[in-house]
């Protein structure tokens, strides 16, 4: 089955909605906008239930089938925060909004699953429930775990959930995924070493800070080439160094900042722990202080092995399925999406964005001609998933 012919009718309609969300970015929780254009789309469809505030600025609708003698209820998930960056695309429907830009295409996500929640609600060919989630502050706000705390699953009584992401370098339409680990889970560490600082031209006369978180820098990259099997994947990066202020002056202390992005709980637990061995021993070795503050994020996404098959056969049947990796290297990009998958089950999948810069640059932008592609694979998805029996 190729894309469905409602949804290639719908691509005019569908790009130009998220070319509206593009021009009008929000971050984390503060999706005010996106969610009220949200909100009245879902109305207008004629959804039989739609709901705001759900991870206080999610949003949820519930469109019944024809048939609900299954009382399954199928979960789709689009994610619809921005990115605190400067665009330079250039398109006509650039940002307006200085320093914000949605970088990452969760226009585009929020935009194909408003197309498929308009065809879902005018066929409601299935025997149960979709329910369309709208999730805020997938980039570092948690907001799929606040959704989930929150209630959504056990109010909206969701039985599978489903996500999906584009990926830029993959073939515009095609789909990837895999079993198992898809994303890494996503940690972040603040270190402050603290010495006697004193004058430059005597640091006999101090303990340095910088020499010493120098040697904790060097010292992390050993978890990933000493302590952890090299077939698993691990990595540690820092990515600030903060210490001093003038050229002459060895000043009190340092301050690192960086990640650790692991595949699975053992790797992630001796990582947390192995930073705090080698900071603390460094400072000890050279009489200085030393502070940890290990804060763990994102959890892996890890997808369900039932639903990352039904998923590939889904996705074959919209592409090809000649078109659609089911042994998808894992990234070590983070997702909150895992929060979601931790309370049911489902998975996630990529979508194919083709040669466009890539995620999280500020010349990305979503590709329109996969649209048509998206909103089928999750009507096809759902309608499959609820078939009556």
């Amino acid at each position: 089955m190729p894309i469905l012919n409602r949804a290639a009718e719908l691509q005019a309609e569908v790009a130009e909605w998220r070319r509206h969300l593009h021009s009008r970015p929000e971050l984390l929780f503060d999706v005010h906008e996106t969610a009220a254009f949200v909100e009245e789309k879902l109305k207008t469809f004629g959804c039989d239930e739609v709901v705001t505030g759900i991870g206080r600025t999610g949003v949820v609708a519930l469109i019944k089938g024809r048939d609900r003698g299954s009382g399954r209820v199928i979960g789709l998930r689009a994610d619809m925060d921005a990115l605190p960056i400067k665009e330079t695309t250039g398109k006509p429907w650039s940002s307006t909004v200085d320093g914000k830009m949605h970088a990452c295409g969760h226009d585009g996500h929020t935009a194909m699953l408003l197309g498929a929640a308009k065809y879902l609600s005018e066929t409601r060919n299935f025997d149960g429930t979709v329910a369309v989630i709208f999730q805020p502050a997938e980039e570092g706000g948690g907001g799929g775990d606040e959704m989930v705390k929150d209630g959504m699953m056990e109010r909206f009584e969701i039985d599978e959930v489903f996500g999906m992401h584009n990926m830029p370098g993959l073939p515009a339409g095609e789909f990837a995924t895999r079993t198992g680990a898809i994303m890494a889970a996503t940690d972040e560490f603040t270190i402050t070493v603290r010495g006697r600082g004193g004058h430059a031209a005597m640091p006999y006369q101090t303990v340095d800070p910088i020499t010493i978180a120098a040697q904790v820098v060097s010292g992390l990259q050993l978890i990933a080439s000493r302590n952890a099997n090299p077939l698993e994947s691990i990595v540690v990066s820092v990515t600030k160094f903060n210490a001093g202020s003038a050229y002459n002056v060895i000043p009190e202390e340092a301050e690192l900042a960086g990640t650790v992005r692991t595949l699975n709980a053992d790797l992630r637990a001796m990582a947390e722990q192995r930073i705090d061995q080698i900071v603390h021993n460094i400072a000890d070795a050279h009489n200085a202080e030393a502070t940890v503050k290990y804060k763990r994020g994102y959890p892996v996404t890890y997808n369900h092995a039932d639903q990352t098959d039904f998923s590939v056969g889904v996705a074959g049947e919209i592409a090809g399925s000649e078109k659609v990796n089911a042994t998808a290297t894992p990234t070590m990009g983070g997702e909150d999406f895992s929060f979601m998958l931790e309370a049911r089950p489902g998975s996630f999948i990529f979508i194919g964005n083709g040669d466009t810069a890539a995620l999280h640059h500020p010349d990305f932008d979503f590709n329109d001609e996969i649209i048509p592609y998206g909103i089928s694979y999750w009507v096809k998805l759902a309608e499959t998933a609820l078939t009556k029996n």
